[in-house]
């Protein structure tokens, strides 16, 4: 699993290449958790469209990251989903949560 990390003022967007399971939900976490304290980051947007896989160490992360971000006042989305990863988080509920938008601009206007 690789990260890719773009900044657009106050707003961290990853983008995942790979797989997010078990294996790397450990060092993902923490890598993620460092570049947001480290820039002070309030709002957060994961690109999905390079993740081929994720288990539930993966959704983990994701809600993780979430209620760190939500204890800032900030907000958390997804964009480019592919379809099996957009099954795990409707399953998931993650949408409750979570909001989906189909690419950087839809997400970056609505934070």
């Amino acid at each position: 699993m690789q990260l890719q990390y773009e900044m657009v003022d106050n707003i961290l967007i990853v983008k995942f290449d790979g797989e997010l399971d078990h294996h790397v939900a450990e060092n993902i976490r923490t890598d993620l958790d460092d570049t947001i304290s480290q820039h002070r980051i309030k709002n957060l947007v994961f690109d999905l469209s390079g993740m081929g896989f994720m288990d539930s160490s993966g959704i983990g992360v994701i809600i993780g990251r979430y209620k760190n971000i939500s204890k800032l006042g900030g907000k958390v989305s997804v964009i480019h989903v592919t379809d099996q990863i957009d099954k795990i988080f409707s399953l998931a509920g993650l949408y409750n949560i979570i909001s989906k938008h189909n690419n950087k601009s839809e997400a970056l206007n609505c934070m």
